[in-house]
């Protein structure tokens, strides 16, 4: 009898325990596609988000003149370990056969392990210092953007047109010649949304090229005319051929000479406004014209991309970075700086590709 009692007044106990267990394994079981759910995002966010603000210190430090440096993560590895315990409780007394509780608690931490590798030797100069291959052009073109966008950060020269080839390194000092290369790049951004033009990669003989079709119902547009003559080209051709090394004596072929990422950045660091005392006290090169005169960088990028600065951290732009004792930002409805900006992360990220093709290895532009 006495047998009987103890057992009796410890089954609710047992009892209890074993209702437990399950809720404890059923947080085990939820861990995983928990924590992917919650931090997978995160990580998506942040990564994101430095890469974007490694980009825009870069532009701002190569306006000062200071050293480029990139910092790439090259993994992200995260542990989550859970820890469990329970406990179960009771006072038995004569009156009463038994009071008893249940207790228990999970825990769950995170062991993020985030691995950094300078971008420098042989990835340095093919990333960064290697001129972008054509077929990086066509990709960009077949993924949706403007043409003109393209051929302005991209190219540095067309055709004996120049695209402000100086700005493909430090801040020059004299004025660039730029107006001829953007009214071209214009009139073909015009065919683009016309749906009058394609543009491919082809090779011919090792050689890289780009081909340039006008469709035959659109040759003798006013705007394809206007093409032919801005790039000195026979007018009502259906193809044109952009290549690194033309023939002599064409009528449709378009010599080009692309930038390098370092040259595409120095260009679009002329965008970066600086604070006037930074200008007053020589940090940063003046760019005048053959008058004399300060020349206005916004006439070659104003319409690509702006960085304006300020000494009060922005509250509603959320691409910012603090430099230089000065807050650096490109407004968030600025859609076109944003555009130019994704189009240059998006060029950083092909350059890590093993696209190559046959393009002189390194152009160095007559400037400072």
């Amino acid at each position: 009898m006495k047998y009987s009692d103890s057992y009796s007044s410890k089954a609710p106990i047992l009892i209890g325990f074993i209702l437990l267990l399950p809720m404890l394994f059923v947080g085990c079981a939820n861990l995983g596609p928990t924590s992917l759910k919650g931090e997978r995002s995160n990580y998506n966010l942040a990564i994101q988000r430095t890469n974007d603000e490694q980009l825009l210190l870069n532009l701002i430090r190569l306006k000062y003149r200071d050293t480029p440096f990139f910092m790439e993560v090259s993994s992200v590895a995260s542990q989550f370990s859970l820890s469990s315990n329970a406990n179960v409780s009771a006072t038995l007394q004569d009156s009463v056969k038994g009071l008893f509780g249940l207790g228990g608690s999970l825990a769950m931490t995170e062991k993020p392990t985030v691995t950094y590798a300078p971008l420098q030797g042989d990835k340095f100069i093919q990333r960064v210092l290697s001129p972008l291959p054509l077929q990086t052009v066509a990709l960009l073109f077949h993924s949706g953007w403007s043409v003109e966008r393209i051929f302005r950060l991209c190219f540095q020269r067309m055709n004996g047109l120049k695209n402000a080839p100086g700005a493909s390194g430090p801040t020059p000092s004299l004025a660039p010649q730029y107006q001829d290369f953007a009214n071209a790049v214009k009139i073909l951004r015009k065919l683009q949304i016309q749906d009058a033009i394609n543009l491919a990669y082809y090779e011919s003989n090792g050689e890289p090229q780009l081909i340039l079709d006008v469709y035959a119902d659109d040759s003798n547009r006013e705007e394809a005319e206007q093409l032919a003559l801005a790039l000195n080209l026979e007018p009502g051709k259906t193809r044109y051929v952009l290549t690194f090394s033309p023939v002599s004596q064409t009528t449709n072929q378009i010599r080009v000479v692309t930038r390098s990422l370092l040259g595409i950045l120095f260009y679009l660091s002329q965008a970066v406004e600086v604070p006037s005392q930074d200008i007053l006290q020589g940090k940063t090169t003046q760019t005048k014209t053959i008058e004399g005169e300060v020349f206005d960088w916004k006439k070659v990028t104003g319409d690509l991309l702006r960085v304006r600065s300020h000494n009060v951290k922005p509250e509603t732009a959320p691409m910012n970075i603090f430099y230089r004792g000065t807050w650096f930002f490109i407004d968030d409805s600025d859609l076109s700086s944003k555009s130019t900006f994704s189009l240059l992360a998006q060029i950083f990220s092909l350059q890590a590709g093993k696209i190559k093709d046959n393009a002189p290895l390194l152009t160095l532009p007559i400037g400072q």
